[in-house]
């Protein structure tokens, strides 16, 4: 039996993160409620896009340490593990063909663009996925409260030069 309540997501809902993983890409989310996260991505493949509302598969896998899962419009999966205790993070991702062949066609504010990327997925190609399996290390966290909308509301080439610092 764990000692800890495994569906108590009370330590992470409301959390926002910023990561950077070992191969240099840096990421953030927000942890919106217990089935939604919003996303930044700052640099790397897919670098200045981000989502807001993404539906996710949320779980508390052990005291401090969380998975989120989900499947995004453009067919990418993708699989977070982010232990708070000790700001590490893994993630995986599983970029379809197409992505990997095309990334600058993701790059925006995918909610503006849902259909759009539903027919690129559709498109394809799909295989071969190309899989990144990285750790990372958790390098701000705050909490920002349940259903915050202005965490993540902007590119992240409109931030500040300093973020985010700015935000403590």
């Amino acid at each position: 039996m764990s000692q800890f309540d495994k569906h108590d997501l009370s330590g992470f809902v409301g959390k926002h993160l910023v990561y950077t993983y070992d191969n240099g890409w840096n990421y953030e989310i927000y942890v919106k409620n217990a089935s939604t996260l919003d996303y930044r991505i700052h640099s790397g493949l897919v670098g200045n896009r981000w989502v807001k509302d993404q539906k996710a598969y949320i779980v508390r896998v052990a005291s401090e340490v969380y998975k989120i899962s989900w499947t995004e419009p453009t067919g990418t999966d993708v699989s977070l593990i982010v232990n708070l205790a000790d700001n590490v993070f893994h993630g995986t991702i599983f970029f379809p063909r197409w992505v990997m062949n095309n990334p600058e066609k993701t790059v925006c504010f995918q909610n503006e663009h849902l259909a759009q990327m539903e027919s690129y997925r559709d498109a394809g190609p799909t295989y071969p996925t190309e899989v990144i399996d990285e750790f990372a290390t958790i390098t701000f966290v705050r909490d920002c409260g349940e259903n915050n909308e202005s965490v993540i509301d902007c590119a992240a080439s409109e931030l500040p030069a300093d973020f985010p610092a700015n935000l403590r």
